[in-house]
């Protein structure tokens, strides 16, 4: 066995790892009156660090499971391309120091880190085999890089912080239950419980249309001026809208009719959504600057 850069790619999921980050990336745009590069490189190094280390995690203690799944059984731990020992090592370096590197931002920062990391590794990862709740747990933890960056420009934890956090928080139920819903054959088979009423039925997709409803009202909040600095102007309202509505009838068309192929459609229709939202909102505030 040897340690190859495609490797680490795989065990720190780095496509997924870059959009998250991303989102940090963002909300430190909309918090910064004057950007400080040094800062922004910290947050976006130790984020990467952070993120990618708690996937490796993630994958240490489901590396039996990841067996069983044929979306995960070409992972490097489930085919023994990488001792456990080692993806450990490297697991543990990248968080101690991801979040020394955010700690040097401000502590709140550091500290935001630490419990999203040990949320995600330490009760989400085995909380997935118990109970459907964990998907709730997730979602907390997944919501933090968005407020993260707001934390690190303005060292405050505020209205702004606070509604970007819930941007994000009722965003991934759509993602996530639309991906357990196309992919739950595959989840039943390592014992994972991720849909809310462990199957694929109306209660499931109900609430799947509920939380993206709410995904897409906290999206448009800042345009009536609730969240302090952080505003959205009359056509960022109008273009958050256009694509809140694609969110929703992609999540009402899986309700009228629960087809693989459906929940498949929102699930990338979720993640154009949340990537041009936060697009709308960095080109919203450089447009009225």
């Amino acid at each position: 066995m040897s340690l190859s850069l495609n490797i680490v790619k795989e065990l720190t999921k780095f496509r997924l790892t870059l959009s998250v980050v991303f989102s940090s990336f963002i909300s430190y745009f909309l918090g910064a009156e004057i950007m400080d590069y040094i800062q922004l490189s910290l947050l976006l190094i130790g984020g990467v660090l952070i993120v990618g280390s708690s996937n490796i995690f993630n994958q240490i203690i489901e590396k039996d499971l990841d067996k069983l799944m044929a979306r995960t059984k070409n992972r490097p731990l489930p085919k023994k391309e990488i001792s456990q020992s080692l993806a450990l090592f490297i697991a543990v370096i990248c968080s101690v120091l991801g979040i020394f590197l955010m700690y040097l931002i401000n502590i709140k920062v550091a500290i935001l880190s630490s419990i999203s990391l040990f949320l995600y590794v330490s009760v989400y990862t085995p909380m997935k085999l118990i109970s459907p709740l964990s998907v709730f747990v997730g979602a907390i933890s997944g919501a933090f890089p968005f407020m993260i960056g707001w934390v690190a420009a303005t060292d405050s934890i505020g209205i702004e912080a606070i509604t970007l956090f819930l941007m994000q928080f009722f965003w991934q139920f759509p993602h996530f239950w639309s991906i357990g819903w196309s992919q739950n054959k595959d989840y039943e088979k390592a014992g994972f419980k991720m849909l809310p009423t462990l199957k694929k039925d109306n209660s499931t997709s109900a609430q799947i249309l509920f939380y993206s409803f709410w995904a897409v009202i906290l999206s448009v909040i800042p345009f009536f001026g609730f969240t302090g600095k952080l505003k959205l102007s009359l056509i960022g309202l109008v273009i958050v809208s256009m694509l809140g509505f694609f969110l929703i009838y992609k999540s009402y068309t899986l309700f009228i009719d629960g087809k693989n192929e459906n929940a498949r459609k929102l699930m990338v229709t979720s993640v154009i959504y949340l990537t041009f939202v936060q697009l709308t909102f960095l080109f919203d505030k450089i447009l009225n600057l």
